[in-house]
């Protein structure tokens, strides 16, 4: 009896970072999250768009079916651009939880633990906060607290 390969899991190898890296791409990380947050606010526009005129009451003329058929169009292409952005985000291993709030996710390892810094694209301080993988996605711990542990391990 043959196995299927293709059960076995797979592990995903995730890279993480230091704060002080993670502080040095935030001018970069800034960057892509202003992208994906406009390009997703974009491909909303256009599925709202082409929602009114698909419920548009009577029946479709030439000129709207044409706008539905556009509006469409733009939301996918927008979405293209969201995926590639997020693309981006994805090959340094970074997660983007909320691409309107403008929140990331960067891995990195604390106790032996995988952790995330929390990158809010619209805080002052934009890397002021980290959890760990296993903590409610609304969990917030001040970056202090990280730091004071890795000093005196």
């Amino acid at each position: 009896m043959k196995r299927n390969k293709r059960t076995k899991s797979r592990r995903q190898v995730i890279p993480v970072w230091t704060y002080e890296q993670a502080r040095k791409a935030s001018p970069y990380l800034a960057s892509i999250l202003r992208s994906v947050r406009e390009h997703r606010i974009d491909a909303q526009r256009h599925e709202v768009a082409a929602k009114r005129l698909a419920d548009a009451p009577g029946r479709p003329d030439r000129k709207s079916l044409i706008a539905h058929t556009e509006a469409t169009r733009e939301s996918e292409r927008a979405q293209d651009r969201v995926a590639e952005a997020i693309g981006e985000l994805d090959d340094l291993g970074i997660e983007c939880l909320d691409p309107v709030q403008g929140i990331a996710l960067v891995p990195f390892a604390n106790e032996d633990q995988l952790a995330w810094f929390i990158y809010d694209l619209f805080d002052e301080e934009p890397l002021r906060y980290w959890r760990y993988h296993k903590d409610p996605l609304d969990t917030r711990r001040p970056i202090e607290t990280i730091q004071e542990t890795n000093t005196a391990a």
